[in-house]
């Protein structure tokens, strides 16, 4: 049997939310336990992108069984409306068989976001996300208040997941909150196995 890993999944468009994933592995791996970074391909709004398996940098195009050998998985999208984006949505509707087998049942779980602007939506996108996680039986975990920079972020931040308001760098608060959302996710999936 492979080592345990915990997937952290996401579609970032302007490297916002591939930053959050970055510190959130961090936080994964501080826990002693290996981080594997995905994404998902854009889509079109007229037709489905073609693209390759590979992209040309970054982490590689998540496969349904990077998902479905999972320890547990942090997943994150930048916000659309209050919603996640529509590549990631595309890539977790496609996600029926695993459904249907109860793949992921019992298997910890936590989501991220970032948003343009305050208010911008994160409590509902991060709501939204945690959805088809549910429905896939899976055991949702957000960051514990024991986290001290929940009381002291002036941006992103919350106790439903980490977040990042607009801005070109991670606040020191916000790379806090990722690094303990992502350690919290790790030991709880360790504990778990």
């Amino acid at each position: 049997m492979n080592d345990p890993y915990l997937l952290v999944l996401y579609y970032s468009r302007h490297g916002h939310v591939r930053q959050l994933a970055e510190q959130l592995a961090i936080g994964v791996e501080s826990a002693g336990m290996a981080a594997r970074l995905r994404t998902v391909p854009a889509v079109s709004s007229t037709c489905e992108a073609v693209a390759d398996d590979i992209p040309d940098d970054g982490p590689l195009y998540c496969q349904q069984s990077d998902l479905a050998d999972c320890a547990g998985l942090l997943l994150g999208s930048p916000t659309r409306f209050g919603n996640m984006a529509a590549p990631l949505k595309y890539f977790i509707d496609s996600t029926s068989d695993l459904w249907l087998n109860g793949s992921l049942i019992g298997v910890p779980a936590g989501v991220f976001t970032s948003t343009s602007s305050l208010h911008g939506g994160q409590e509902t996108t991060l709501l939204s996300m945690m959805l088809p996680l549910l429905h896939h039986g899976m055991l949702l975990s957000g960051v514990p208040y024991s986290e001290s920079a929940l009381a002291t972020t002036e941006r992103g931040g919350g106790p439903y997941g980490a977040t990042h308001v607009e801005g070109d760098q991670l606040s020191a608060d916000e790379i806090q909150i990722c690094r303990t959302q992502g350690k919290h996710l790790a030991r709880l999936a360790q504990k778990l196995q």
